[in-house]
This record gives structure tokens, C-alpha cells and sequence, in this order.
């Protein structure tokens, strides 16, 4: 015997008898208590019955009368207001005309009406009629528009994505007003139950990359989503690799300049994060503000990036590797002082570095985690008193401390988080390959590294496409930025990133 679930995916119609529908829709919902259902009567000595089914918690206060709101289209409206309509009225009109002042949608069978009441529509069921009625009343309390906390910029638009998909939608398209701006919906056949939607730029995009990208996407059916980085997840191409292959954003005019790009952006309903497709290693350095301000700054902030991208990868393991074997190539006073800070120190200068990374993500977890109010002053005053007790204490030397906290501050230089955090992650091999084989080994990291990163693709691109040697991206909008003359005609011609 089938249940209510078996029923409900292979998409049982609607009953015309009202009390069948009744006892299905009281099985669906059972214990779920904010589901109101409720008969009413109508019609000539009110011999007509309906059925109302909405969730309590997604939906408008009732503040008038249901059954005006429905038919107050109709044709006969004085005799709707008397209430002697007819459920045939009722049912000719809206299968042959179906027109109203409100959203309504008629409906056929329970995976429609489901999906409708889950998403704050109100359903109303006839008895004699095989189809349901609901109307959009959805109200669920979201945050305004304000700027995004993550992309803060000095110069430029102060508006950030939230919440509420079709407000997320209206930023982007006020921005892009054209017809080949296309967004197309999606919905999984999950628990959730997920909305999404993509978007691009049409003759602008990739054709081959949307090919590949829409085959990943309809393959997300029966997956549980909740965040627009589950899906980025389940559409990478490689789940292994510390390097982020998507990158996100709360930014509607980065979004915008990523179309005109050509990259595919997704968007979820519940979520303010936008995933923009393809992320590639030299756009993580790129940020809003660089296009806000004048080239010269913008692109002597970017150089500035990329050095604190290596100095966070490298600079634990360079110190290790020139202390440990390659003390030669220290200046004499330099190294004197280095001899005198380490004097006492009982560990190696790779365990010396490894506690003190340790103490320091343990300090930048516990300021993220905790209130704003508190959360950075423990971490500033955390750091201080770890730092001094641990050289008061012999644990580590005044020079670990600072090469400690550089690699900090330069980690803190990446627009990306997730792009940071690959830093964060592979600093520890290379101070392993540093302490083993001294400034080879550091060399044998980069190697292994820089290999990875050429076979790494997301969606068939390559990770590292603007090195290539047949590429001048780099010298338009890579480690510098043009003046926006320069940069625009390159964009226009259609070769630009």
C-alpha cells in the first residue's frame, strides 16, 4: 500500500470530493500544527463548500474576505459580493479566463498544491472540482538592503544582497537592463524543497562553459541545499584541492561586473550570498574597490596583495629554512641577534613556529566566534599577553613572535577568506619541507604547488588561464589595472577576462 510520501512524489491529483481532499491534506500535515485548515460555506443559503488550506506561519493576516478576493474579477461581481456564486461559476471562470488582480495559479495535484502552501500561498479547494485555487500571500519578515559587513569599500555603491531572492534579482537586473541578461529557476526534489537560480550574459558567456556548467546543475535533484555553497560544492570540479573554485560575494554590482565578464552567477532564496562561476587564482586578488578608485593606487594595492599572499604561504617556512641550514645567508649582526633571542629556547624552530601558529588561529577562531563586543578585544589582548608570556616563559623568541604575526597581517591582506584559508593551510607542509630540507624543499613546495594548481580546471577552464603565456589579461587586469579607457575597450572587444 502506497503512504502519503510515495503518493505525493508521483503526483496524485486533486480529489473532487472535497472530503477526500480533507482527509489527505489532514495525513500530509499531520502534527504540523502551523497548518491551518478550515471549511466555510457560500453561495445561495450557503449550501457551497470550500476548503482552506495556508501555513499560519508564512502567510498574511487575513483581513477581508477570502472568497472576495478570489472571484472579485468576475464577471458577475455584484452577485459575488452577495455571496450566490456557484462553484461552477467559479470553476468556468477561472479554466476558461482565469484572471484576477492577485497572483492566482490554479493547481492539479498534490507536488503543485505542497509546493504552493510551503511557500506562503493560501490553496482553496471546491468540492466537484479537481483543481485547487491559490493565491501568493507569502510574508516572511527580511532585513532591508544595506552594505555588505565582509566587502566594505571607501568609494562606490553601499547596497547589499539579502534574504529575499526577487529583491536580489531586481539589484542585479537594475543594473544590467538587458534582454540578454537571462535568469533561469531551478527547484530540487528535496525535503527542502530548495528555489535557486543562475544567471549570465547572454553572448557574452562562454558557450561551452554554460554547456558544462547546466549539465552539473540538472544533476542537483534530490540533494538537501540550504546555502548557495552547497551548491558550489556539489558542482566543482575538485573537492580535494585547498584552492577555492568559486568565488562569493553580497555585492549586486560585483555580481554585475562578473556577468559583463562573462561568468555565471547563482542565487538562492533564504540566502544573501551570490556565487559567481568561474573563480579563478588571479581574480581572488581583485576587489570592488579596486575599480572605485584611481588605476595607480588600485593597482599598487593589488601588487601589495600578492606579496602578502606569499609572505603568508612562505614566510614561517623561509625563516625555518634560514635558520636551520642556510644561516650563511644571514648578516652577521642579524644573526648574532637571532642567537641571542633563541638562547634558552628548548625547541626546534619548527615546533617553536608550529605553537605559535597554533595559539595564533586559536586567537582568530575564538574573535570570530564570539560577540562583536568582546570578540576583538580578545583577540588583541589575547595575542599581547600569549606573546609576552610565551618569550617571558621560553617558549618562543621576540623574532618567532613577529614572523608569526606578519604572516598574520599579510593573510588578512586577501579579499578572499576561503582564499586566505588555502594559505593558512599549506603554510604547514611547507614549514615541514622547510625543517627537512631547508630552502629545496621550500623550492620542491612551490614546485608541487604551482603543478597542482596548472592541472586544476573549474568548469573545463584553466585555474591559472590568465598565466598563460598567450595571455596579456595580467597587464590589463592582473597584477595591475589599466586606466578604465584602456581597460573598457579591451572589454569590449571581447577579449577581455
Amino acid at each position: 500500500m502506497k503512504t502519503v510520501v510515495d503518493t505525493l512524489k508521483v503526483g496524485v491529483p486533486i480529489y473532487k470530493d472535497l472530503q477526500a481532499n480533507d482527509e489527505y491534506i489532514r495525513n500530509l500535515y499531520k502534527n504540523c500544527d502551523d497548518i491551518k485548515i478550515r471549511h466555510f460555506q457560500f453561495g445561495e443559503n450557503y449550501k457551497q463548500e470550500a476548503l482552506v488550506v495556508h501555513c499560519d506561519s508564512l502567510v498574511q493576516e487575513e483581513k477581508s474576505n477570502l472568497l472576495y478576493q478570489i472571484i472579485k474579477d468576475m464577471p458577475d461581481f455584484e452577485a459575488a459580493l452577495s455571496l450566490s456564486v456557484s462553484v461552477q461559476q467559479i470553476k468556468n471562470f477561472f479554466e476558461n479566463k482565469g484572471v484576477s488582480s492577485r497572483p492566482v495559479i490554479l493547481v492539479k495535484n498534490y507536488n503543485e498544491l505542497n509546493a504552493n502552501i510551503v511557500n506562503g500561498h493560501i490553496v482553496l479547494l471546491f468540492d466537484k472540482w479537481d483543481l485547487a485555487i491559490t493565491i501568493d500571500a507569502s510574508s516572511v519578515e527580511k532585513r532591508s538592503v544595506a552594505e555588505p559587513q565582509n566587502e566594505v569599500v571607501v568609494v562606490g555603491p553601499r547596497e547589499g544582497t539579502i534574504e529575499n531572492l526577487q529583491k536580489n534579482l531586481g539589484l542585479i537586473r537594475s543594473r544590467l537592463k538587458s534582454p540578454d541578461l537571462k535568469f533561469v529557476f531551478k527547484q530540487t526534489e528535496s525535503k527542502s524543497n530548495t528555489k535557486f537560480v543562475y544567471g549570465y550574459l547572454n553572448g557574452t558567456v562562454k558557450k561551452e562553459m554554460l554547456e558544462e556548467f547546466e549539465s552539473r546543475i540538472n544533476k542537483i535533484n534530490k540533494e538537501e541545499i540550504l546555502e548557495t555553497s552547497y551548491i558550489a560544492e556539489l558542482i566543482e570540479d575538485s573537492t580535494i584541492t585547498p584552492f577555492p573554485q568559486y568565488r562569493f560575494t553580497e555585492r549586486p554590482d560585483v555580481a554585475a561586473a562578473s556577468l559583463l565578464e562573462g561568468k555565471i552567477i547563482i542565487l538562492m532564496e533564504g540566502t544573501g550570498t551570490i556565487v559567481i562561476c568561474p573563480g579563478l587564482f588571479n581574480e581572488f586578488f581583485q576587489s570592488a574597490s579596486d575599480y572605485y578608485q584611481r588605476s595607480i593606487f588600485s593597482s599598487i594595492i593589488r601588487m601589495v596583495r600578492f606579496v602578502g599572499f606569499i609572505l603568508s604561504l612562505a614566510l614561517p617556512s623561509i625563516y625555518i629554512a634560514l635558520t636551520t641550514f642556510h644561516s650563511e645567508l644571514i648578516p652577521t649582526v642579524l644573526l648574532i641577534a637571532l642567537l641571542d633571542t633563541r638562547e634558552g629556547i628548548p625547541f626546534p624552530a619548527i615546533i617553536e613556529a608550529l605553537i605559535m601558529l597554533f595559539f595564533f588561529e586559536l586567537l582568530q577562531e575564538a574573535g570570530v566566534r564570539l560577540p562583536k563586543p568582546i570578540g576583538s578585544t580578545v583577540s588583541i589582548v589575547g595575542a599581547l599577553i600569549i606573546g609576552e608570556a610565551s618569550i617571558n616563559a621560553g617558549l618562543a623568541s621576540p623574532i618567532m613572535i613577529v614572523v608569526i604575526g606578519l604572516t598574520g597581517i599579510a593573510s588578512f591582506s586577501i579579499p578572499y577568506y576561503d582564499f586566505g584559508f588555502a594559505a593558512r593551510l599549506l603554510r604547514i607542509p611547507l614549514m615541514f619541507l622547510a625543517a627537512v630540507m631547508g630552502g629545496f624543499g621550500l623550492f620542491i613546495g612551490f614546485i608541487l604547488i604551482f603543478l597542482h594548481l596548472s592541472k586544476l580546471k573549474v568548469l573545463n577552464e584553466p585555474y591559472l588561464g590568465t598565466f598563460t603565456l598567450n595571455s596579456t589579461s595580467l597587464l590589463k587586469d592582473g597584477f595591475i589595472r589599466l586606466s578604465l579607457k584602456k581597460l573598457l575597450r579591451h572589454r569590449s572587444t571581447g577579449k577581455g577576462i
